[in-house]
């Protein structure tokens, strides 16, 4: 395992629309992907113990600092016009989609919809849909914890399966 390896598994960790669901495979596979965006990078060929920890305690690290920054960043970022009518549009999509598993299951929906590993959930839309409604810290710590661990474990069966072939 390379500096190399954990800085670019951080790296795309951290980044809004990959997460863990593109650095799980990117750590475990070693063959070529294709990523949106960024066009085919080589995935690294690690262990599943090599790239778990750091991928999920990235994420986990991730979903707790955005809690705090969000108010912060919101106030700094909509001042430009631009990112302010984007930022509305994100507010509106997020409201939709996780106000009614906050609203009917609480933490626990929060948590499933930081797990769901689609595009839209995960811990930056959970961390901003907990701004947005109000979740206290506690309840979105246990929330972001448990989604992270849903994700990862998903991603991480099906990044395997696809990598193994799919026996039953």
């Amino acid at each position: 395992m390379s500096l190399y390896n954990i800085f670019y598994l951080v790296l795309f960790t951290l980044a809004p629309v990959f997460e863990l669901r593109w650095s799980i495979p990117l750590g475990l596979w070693n063959k070529p992907i294709d990523l949106p965006l960024i066009g085919t990078i080589n995935g690294f060929g690690m262990s599943v113990f090599e790239v778990l920890p750091i991928v999920v305690i990235t994420n986990i690290l991730l979903g707790l600092f955005l809690y705090f920054a969000l108010d912060f960043l919101v106030r700094l970022f909509t001042r430009i016009q631009y990112i302010k009518v984007l930022y509305n549009r994100i507010v509106e999509r997020t409201q939709r989609k996780a106000k009614p598993f906050v609203e009917k299951y609480g933490a626990v929906g929060l948590a499933i919809f930081i797990g769901i590993p689609l595009p839209g959930s995960g811990v930056w839309t959970g961390a901003l849909a907990a701004y947005l409604l109000g979740v206290c810290f506690r309840d979105f710590a246990i929330a972001c914890v448990v989604g992270v661990l849903i994700a990862a474990a998903m991603v991480t069966a099906v990044t395997l399966g696809l990598l193994n072939g799919f026996a039953f």
